[in-house]
């Protein structure tokens, strides 16, 4: 039996958003939810979803 994984965590640790598969930001093998978190915040951005307190 296979299974479809729809919704992941965004692989970024600090993150706590949720992010369907197909709108998510790969890198280096894992699913981010933006490209600031898939490029580590390399400009000290947070990933701008309300809620969220990541900042790499």
């Amino acid at each position: 039996m296979t299974v479809a994984v729809e919704m992941v965590k965004c692989a970024c640790a600090d993150c706590v958003c949720v992010v369907s598969t197909a709108k998510a930001v790969e890198a280096e093998g894992r699913l981010f939810c933006g490209d600031n978190c898939a490029d580590h915040h390399a400009q000290s951005a947070g990933c701008d979803h309300a809620g969220c307190p990541c900042h790499g």
